[in-house]
């Protein structure tokens, strides 16, 4: 079971041939369960020029669950987590990034990423990287 980011996904639906878009290729072709948050979902959505591209985008991912990212409990931990990476000099960037980490640090699922944005949740709090699990 993977959670797989937004960064990958565009860089997956535009063809772009990175270790991460290989890595989810891999994970589809081993049945590897793959998840998509719903904030990643809403995310590639509001990324879309046309409703065309926003309905074609929804096919592609009909195949994946969709998982729920934020919830109390998940709102309460991203923000200690954002208070314990400010705390060491680090001030993530998107409040939806440390939505999306915390989820996966809370249900022990690796995430598939390549936005260095995940990088301190690894090194500091635990996140799991799909890329070296």
């Amino acid at each position: 079971m993977v959670v797989v980011d937004t960064s990958v996904l565009i860089d997956y639906f535009r063809a772009v041939d990175t270790k991460e878009t290989a890595l989810l290729d891999t994970f589809i072709d081993a049945d590897v369960e793959v998840l998509i948050g719903d904030l990643v979902l809403m995310e590639l959505l509001q990324g879309v020029r046309t409703e065309q591209q926003a309905q074609s985008v929804l096919q592609e991912l009909s195949v994946y669950r969709t998982i729920t990212i934020a919830g109390p409990d998940c709102a309460i931990q991203a923000a200690q987590h954002y208070r314990q990476l400010r705390g060491i000099g680090i001030t993530p960037r998107k409040s939806i990034d440390t939505l999306i980490a915390t989820r996966c640090i809370l249900d022990e699922i690796p995430l598939l990423f390549s936005d260095r944005d995940f990088e301190p949740f690894v090194n500091h709090l635990g996140l799991v990287s799909a890329a070296i699990s």
